[in-house]
């Protein structure tokens, strides 16, 4: 059995249903190895990503937060899990700069506690067991900092410069997995992944934010000249990355997960209308009408690269979408499940909304 904790979020979700083979997902080696989902289940957390595996004997799921050592070492001893993929996170930059305290209680104080009971677990295993654990932390290319438009990408190497609450906390969690691999021997993996997109991403993330807004003929905000540079990865592509990290990459170390597409904000939620334009066409005319400029967030970093070349060359992974084919992928999800999105948009996910883009 592996852990996962934060697996009713958006990366954790697909991995979940990627490791299962769930949802017409292709199957692997070890897709008859069980899960277990540790979730606090906060707004973002949502069991219905989860509907294809909740009867699944592979799968099962243990509400809880993170920060409670003694109830996640319990769960250790009785489940004995080779392995924990910890993708708990508050994640989101614009609700840190809000409300930073909760990402310093979830990012920091919740990875402190998981490691804590991970290390007193790991200490009961055999030898052989211990040899064979993994702990693998999935943080972000935030903790780096911001580029220049000439600046090289990010590598492993490159020094941490967190820019928001968010980046600061993920940061503060990955020096936590680095000191527990160092002082404790603790088999650690880090992955530092680029922006993430896909289907079942909560909606104030910019590309479902812009399909859901485009679709309803809302304005689609786009912060200050809308020329922030992101490099996009499609999350299929990080959960097989991330496989390939658990099974071969070397404890101790940090892999850079990229999708070798750098763009614009505003070059993204135009060629996101664009597709809505074609696959379902608007009677008010092409949609990039609706594109909105808003006041940019406190801070905002200009430009964010990842140099994957370390993953590659170690392990052999490349991303198999382009920005084009996985956008595609995307934006038909959203489309064919409309039922997700309204059940996401009726909740408080509205209050959010309101208070954060109104006035902008």
């Amino acid at each position: 059995m592996i852990f996962v904790t934060g697996g009713a979020g958006f990366i954790g979700s697909n991995f979940i249903l990627d490791w299962l083979a769930a949802d017409g997902r292709p199957r692997h080696a070890d897709s008859d190895e069980a899960v277990l989902n540790i979730d606090r289940l906060t707004y973002a957390g949502n069991l219905e990503n989860l509907a294809a595996v909740e009867r699944d004997p592979r799968y099962r799921f243990e509400r809880l937060d993170i920060c409670e050592r003694d109830a996640l070492l319990a769960l250790m001893r009785t489940h004995r899990p080779r392995a924990i993929l910890h993708f708990a996170a508050e994640s989101h930059v614009d609700r840190s700069i809000r409300g930073p305290g909760e990402f310093v209680r979830t990012n920091i104080e919740g990875t402190f506690a998981l490691l804590e009971a991970t290390r007193a677990y790991r200490g009961e295993l055999s030898a052989s067991e211990s040899e064979a654990f993994r702990f693998l932390h999935v943080s972000t290319d935030e903790v780096y900092g911001s580029l220049g438009p000439r600046d090289p990408a990010f590598s492993e190497t490159t020094p941490y410069q967190p820019n928001s609450p968010y980046s600061a906390s993920k940061a503060a969690s990955d020096h936590l997995v680095r000191a527990y691999h160092h002082t404790y021997g603790l088999p650690t993996l880090t992955t530092n992944c680029s922006n993430n997109y896909g289907p079942l991403q909560f909606p104030e993330k910019l590309i479902p934010l812009i399909i859901a807004n485009a679709l309803a003929g809302k304005p689609l905000p786009v912060y200050g000249d809308g020329m922030n540079v992101r490099d996009w990865l499609y999350v299929g592509d990080h959960c097989t990355a991330l496989r390939r990290v658990l099974a071969a990459g070397r404890p101790g170390e940090t892999y850079n997960i990229g999708g070798n597409n750098e763009m614009t904000n505003i070059a993204v939620v135009r060629t996101v209308c664009r597709l809505l334009d074609e696959l379902r066409p608007d009677a008010q005319g092409p949609r990039e009408r609706l594109i909105s400029f808003v006041t940019d967030r406190p801070g905002h970093d200009r430009r964010y690269a990842i140099d994957a070349r370390k993953i590659a060359g170690e392990l052999g992974w490349q991303p198999s979408e382009t920005f084009e084919t996985g956008l595609a992928k995307t934006v038909r999800w959203y489309l064919d499940h409309q039922d997700w999105v309204a059940h996401i948009l009726s909740g408080a996910y509205k209050d959010w909304i309101a208070a954060n883009y109104t006035g902008r």
